[in-house]
């Protein structure tokens, strides 16, 4: 565990990389109930099951920022340190069991290409466990050193390979029939490409500041997406608005990906001061 100072800082607050993350964890939490409630809404919580994902985005955020709180203002780090591991634990195992009971919708007594297509969205649920992975990071590597944004990275990385999936399987359910589906299938997989590279070379801090770039494009696909499916739903078949946008396009998927390029960002900012700036200098210190 990374030694704090008696008010749980080890710095200003607006520099301390654990804090964003914290942050970031917390708001996607609370964001996904209402990812949740919409996804869920097309079979009205027919499962009891399924009211569990719900429940806990909305207790945990809470949760985690009280512990948070305590951690920054009254430097009670054992309280935020147990109900992040208690918190994250509990979002690994239902992201793990929301997995099985998304494929078990269609694709186990099928096993075709077709039954993973048009199943519930498979790799939804993991969304839960890429958090519950990024709680307990933020508990076990010591901040200041290049693991901490290198395993943030990878996580992230491993959130723009889902939204790659997403992309390609939620709109082959139309055959791709507006050319601008294509879009975010093209940037997830230029993003995957870049930030794999972090992991198979040594990079420099021009590289990353490259990696940004690719990121910044990931943010107006993402916009673009969001306002593309925002407009369909507005114009959809059904009577309310509220059933436009429960079984129509998911307004909220293409927000992961400004939502994943944060998460991104935020490994690639701290992982520069590891790096030279050129081949030739020696790593930062």
């Amino acid at each position: 565990m990374p030694s704090l100072n008696d008010k749980g800082l080890r710095g200003p607050w607006y520099r301390e990389s654990s804090l964003w993350l914290e942050l970031f964890i917390i708001v996607n939490l609370g964001f996904l109930s209402l990812d949740i409630y919409l996804a869920h809404s097309i079979n009205e919580f027919h499962h009891e099951a399924e009211l569990i994902p719900l429940w806990f985005s909305i207790v945990s955020p809470p949760l985690l920022l009280l512990g948070l709180l305590l951690r920054q203002c009254c430097g009670l780090t054992a309280v935020w340190r147990d109900v992040g591991h208690l918190a994250g634990w509990c979002a690994i195992v239902i992201g793990l069991i929301g997995v099985l009971f998304h494929l078990d919708s269609r694709f186990f007594a099928e096993r075709t290409i077709q039954s993973l297509v048009y199943a519930a969205p498979f790799a939804a649920p993991l969304a839960y466990t890429g958090l519950g992975l990024l709680l307990l990071l933020n508990r076990m590597v010591d901040w200041d050193s290049e693991e901490w944004p290198r395993w943030v990275l990878l996580l992230g990385l491993g959130g723009i390979v889902g939204n790659f999936i997403f992309s390609l399987t939620d709109h082959a359910q139309n055959g791709f029939y507006h050319w601008t589906e294509w879009i975010p299938v093209a940037s997830s997989a230029l993003a995957v490409g870049f930030l794999t590279t972090i992991f198979l070379t040594p990079v420099t801090r021009r590289f990353v500041a490259l990696c940004a770039v690719v990121l910044v494009i990931q943010v107006f696909v993402g916009l673009l997406g969001f306002a593309l499916h925002t407009q369909a739903n507005l114009r959809g078949p059904s009577v309310t608005a509220f059933d436009n946008f429960v079984f129509g396009a998911p307004a909220l998927a293409p927000m992961l990906f400004p939502n994943l390029s944060l998460l991104c960002g935020l490994g690639l900012w701290v992982l520069r001061g590891h790096l030279p700036a050129n081949p030739q200098s020696p790593p930062a210190t």
